[in-house]
């Protein structure tokens, strides 16, 4: 009785753990998208934006983009780090760099102050940002999923993945209130650094959940073999490179489709259909909401029925959305907008929820954290790094916010066409007895 109340409450400190690191990063990550979408612009890029405001909006989104870049590069040095050293080290560190970066923007001067340092610096803190976002999700994903009972793996993946909806409703929210209690004067002058100082006071207490979880029974058995690849990289390239190609098709429809939510439907309701901002944040606070919760049911439906199933159900439903979506977008209703984002996120929550369980799933487990994070990284740069960007070049190239669903559309076909390939993964051996083989070479063990 006591070992399995011990291993409760153990089960308990890694959700939470996983969980606190996931919600912070997207927190740091969608404050700047957000404020990206409606004043950092103007702060940063001041000349720009008095004579071209398309292109300075542009370019500010390119901001958002600029840090996906170097996620690859912090997948690699967390992967290899990760695979050698552990998974809970690495995930305090990548937790304390990303914490620092979002604080320092919040101190940063603008153009007005410092001229061209201002963007320059602010480009920099955006890489670090990147740098340690491409090692956070995968010591995250693989913490939740190794420590998860075989037939929960993807319920208990669900708990990194809801960190997106839960920093987005954190981010949207504090913005939203932020707007409401002070004069547009005050928030444009000093009241925007509040959401980026403010992740100090969450660092500190993902910082403790964080320390108090046990490390990865699965990095315990490799230890205690000492089966910890010196060159993971190395390894993951010439056994698995397939599975990391195939990681980062899955997910570039929901991360691009994603970003709309985050950064650009900010932008355009507010910039193109006029929308007044604070309606609008609470609308995408709304949408969040159900990201979540679809989230949850994602994962938890994987495993019943498969990752391969949720994965296309929630595909389906983002392909089948998108122009009935723009469609209502375009109303400048707010009641519509809110379901548009809505119903979206049913799909974007289904195809998220099982992304951890999978991921670990296709990897064998001395590689699996190079693995998982690269492809993840490699994806988000496919799918989401420039989403925002390339959906503002479409409307001002077409003058049609459809040619945007067309484009999500495609990748969505993609990414669809990558989990059919994959094959069903739900209920492989995830432990060190894959250590002699490639994931090639797994077979489905209930």
């Amino acid at each position: 009785m006591s070992s399995t109340v011990t291993r409760t409450q153990e089960e308990r400190r890694v959700l939470a753990g996983t969980l606190v690191g996931t919600t912070i990063e997207w927190y740091d990550f969608f404050i700047f998208a957000q404020l990206t979408a409606t004043l950092l612009a103007p702060l940063f890029l001041a000349p720009l934006g008095a004579s071209n405001p398309g292109l300075a909006q542009i370019l500010s989104f390119a901001m958002i983009g600029i840090s996906f870049f170097f996620r690859p590069l912090g997948a690699i040095v967390a992967g290899h780090l990760g695979d050698r050293y552990g998974r809970k080290r690495i995930l305090v560190l990548t937790l304390i760099l990303m914490g620092a970066a979002t604080a320092l923007i919040g101190v940063l001067p603008t153009y007005a102050s410092i001229g061209i340092a201002a963007p320059i610096l602010l480009v920099l803190l955006r890489i670090i940002q990147g740098f340690s976002a491409g090692g956070e999700w995968g010591g995250a994903a693989l913490m939740a999923v190794e420590h998860a009972p075989t037939n929960r793996r993807g319920y208990f993946g669900a708990y990194p993945q809801i960190g997106v909806p839960i920093g987005m409703i954190l981010a949207t929210g504090l913005l939203y209130i932020l707007r409401v209690a002070m004069s547009p004067e005050a928030f444009e002058t000093w009241g925007w650094r509040i959401p980026f100082l403010l992740s100090v006071v969450l660092i500190l207490v993902g910082y403790m959940i964080r320390r108090a979880v046990e490390e990865s029974p699965v990095f315990k058995q490799l230890a205690l073999r000492k089966a910890a690849e010196h060159t993971p990289l190395r390894e993951l390239m010439a056994k698995n490179a397939k599975q990391v190609v195939q990681a980062a098709l899955i997910f570039i429809s929901n991360n691009a489709a994603g970003y709309l939510v985050i950064a650009f439907f900010i932008s355009y309701t507010t910039a193109v259909l006029k929308m007044p901002v604070a309606p609008v944040l609470l609308a995408t606070t709304i949408g969040s909401v159900g990201w979540l919760i679809f989230t949850l049911v994602g994962g938890w439906l994987s495993d019943l029925i498969g990752r391969r199933s949720t994965f296309v159900i929630g595909y389906a439903l983002v392909f089948v959305w998108m122009i009935p979506m723009f469609m209502l977008v375009d109303s400048g209703n707010i009641v519509l907008y809110t379901v548009a984002i809505f119903v979206l996120t049913v799909g974007l929550g289904l195809s998220y929820g099982p992304q951890s369980a999978m991921y670990a799933e296709m990897f064998p487990a001395h590689v699996r954290y190079s693995g998982i994070s690269i492809g993840y990284a490699l994806g988000a740069i496919l799918g989401g790094a420039f989403a925002a960007t390339v959906a503002q070049i479409l409307l001002e190239s077409t003058g049609s916010s459809i040619s945007i669903a067309i484009y999500i559309m495609a990748l969505t076909v993609i990414s669809v066409a990558a989990v059919l390939w994959v094959g069903e993964t739900r209920g492989r051996n995830l432990h060190v007895e894959e250590v002699e083989g490639s994931s090639e070479d797994l077979k489905t063990s209930h």
